[in-house]
């Protein structure tokens, strides 16, 4: 736990007693208790121990981290049933609102101290326990999820051999601190859809603009668990398992070459090309929309921060032009040569050592043609490949897919293998606007920063209001998946905003691939 989670812990206990301290100061003079005696933070949950003759052991239990964070709070709580206040929603006005309902409580002239002999014969009927019981749970599972950590399963190859499918993993909210939800009205312990029921688990009618506390930026080469950012919008029927921007620009790509026989103008081509493909993708398909804190989650490692320039070169990374960090576990295609017709089964390769993957789809090995083979592998894995008798040689396997990726301009010749240079936007600093940028950038000024962007005679109108400049209100970041040949990462759809992001990958506690893989247990990601 690094000095920045600790910080954040120690802060959130301070709040739990601060936020009520106006309130206590007025009720405990009501109690006959020095008022400034609640003013002082677990000086406070000390009296209230002796006022409500609880066992002054508890007082300590506070100190515990996270766990004592309840303790707390059942202190606060029996604070105010010595004014007489049993009902459940007084309760919930306790843990959610503090800081009014206890200057409420302290400064009415109606609500008196009842003192502890009226609290002792004051009984709970058993379904109030056991309602009381379970909203305490879903509080206490709330706060971590929200505050702490959360739990988060590897879904795919992705990150693949730093972290394989059916990983399940917990997510530090702590490292970059907490985000406070957009849509604070949702159901509890689901993401954005009810199961069975396949509906929304939350409502807009409430929404918080983005708000984090006690913010620590993402560090280049961490893994981390943002929000989808194309995810805003989707199709019901694919989700994010075929994302919308996809399906239109490969509509958009079929349009085109419909009509372009029809039209000689190239931007009359564009502008009729974009709104015949939107008005076929919105004729087959129900289209939704999601808040931030709503889009499907993804873990990709972050390769660069705000304010670097990166570079892909024959699949090598470059940041700031000096060759990039590479995970011990990341992995790539290579091509693997073979002599005298020597033939390499999986079954040989695993016995050396080298982890194969059994997905029927995107095999880690595979023959590519006569003393040819393809062969997903870490840097060590090829190291032991190549002492195998009968390997001839082992090369990298590079893709030039031109023209398939972010930003999906024909200015900008980049593949997956060979990419930028790029420059990753950093809060504060004021870029030009360009034609050479528009494309990277466009989205970033218009979406993610919610400005309304307009062009028009050659020029660009932000907020109505001619622009020839931009000053980012975020952070950017660069992710990628460890298994580089094998991950829909920023290549394919850009940057992520600092508001997507959801916490640090921090700990394996368990893994399953048909039976338990124990040597993963309580394992650190690196």
């Amino acid at each position: 736990m690094s000095s920045h989670d600790i910080f954040i812990l120690i802060l959130i206990s301070l709040l739990l007693v601060i936020l009520p301290a106006p309130g206590l100061y007025k009720m405990f003079k009501k109690a006959g208790v020095p008022g400034w005696k609640g003013l002082v933070p677990f000086l406070n949950t000390w009296e209230i121990l002796k006022l409500s003759g609880i066992r002054k052991h508890w007082f300590f239990w506070q100190f515990i981290p996270i766990a004592g964070w309840f303790i707390t709070l059942w202190i606060l709580i029996e604070s105010v049933k010595l004014f007489g206040k049993f009902k459940l929603y007084q309760h919930a006005l306790t843990v959610f609102a503090p800081l009014f309902y206890f200057l409420y409580i302290g400064y009415n002239q109606k609500d008196k101290y009842i003192g502890r002999e009226l609290v002792k014969k004051h009984q709970k009927s058993a379904v109030r326990e056991w309602i009381d019981a379970a909203v305490f749970a879903v509080v206490a599972a709330t706060l971590i999820r929200t505050f702490v950590f959360e739990a988060y399963t590897i879904p795919t190859g992705s990150m693949e051999k730093t972290l394989l499918v059916n990983d399940f993993l917990f997510v530090s909210k702590l490292s970059y601190g907490p985000r406070i939800p957009n849509t604070p009205l949702a159901v509890p312990f689901v993401h954005h859809t009810i199961p069975v029921f396949n509906t929304k688990s939350y409502s807009e009618a409430i929404r918080i603009p983005y708000t984090r506390w006690f913010a620590s930026p993402v560090k280049r080469n961490d893994v981390a668990v943002f929000n989808f950012p194309a995810g805003d919008t989707l199709t019901v029927e694919r989700d994010s398992q075929d994302p919308y921007y996809d399906i239109l620009r490969r509509e958009e790509d079929q349009v085109y070459r419909q009509l372009r026989s029809q039209i000689s103008n190239e931007a009359e081509l564009l502008a009729r090309s974009r709104a015949q493909a939107r008005e076929n993708v919105w004729s087959q398909f129900t289209i939704a929309t999601r808040p931030v804190d709503k889009r499907e989650n993804y873990i990709k490692r972050c390769v660069a921060i705000a304010g670097d320039t990166l570079m892909l070169k024959d699949g090598i990374l470059y940041i700031n032009n000096e060759p990039g960090f590479v995970p011990p576990f990341s992995s790539t295609d290579y091509y693997v040569y073979t002599r005298n017709n020597r033939i390499l089964s999986e079954e040989e390769l695993r016995e050396a050592g080298i982890k194969l993957n059994n997905d029927e789809q995107s095999p880690d090995f595979d023959m590519a043609g006569k003393n040819i083979y393809r062969a997903n592998l870490t840097a060590d894995e090829v190291a032991i490949l190549k002492t195998i008798p009968g390997v001839d040689s082992v090369s990298r396997e590079v893709i030039n897919n031109y023209g398939g990726v972010f930003p999906f301009d024909n200015r900008f010749n980049w593949s997956i293998d060979n990419f930028g240079p790029l420059w990753v936007p950093k809060k504060g600093v004021t870029i030009p606007l360009t034609p050479e940028n528009i494309a990277l950038y466009k989205r970033l000024i218009a979406v993610y920063e919610n400005n309304q962007w307009q062009e028009r005679d050659g020029k660009i109108w932000i907020n109505g209001a001619e622009a020839s400049s931009y000053t980012f209100k975020m952070d950017y970041y660069w992710m990628m998946g460890d298994n580089r040949h094998r991950s829909q990462d920023s290549r394919y759809w850009g940057f992520v905003p600092e508001d997507h992001i959801v916490g640090e990958a921090w700990m394996i506690w368990m893994s399953y691939d048909k039976g338990i893989r124990w040597n993963r247990l309580f394992k650190s990601i690196r």
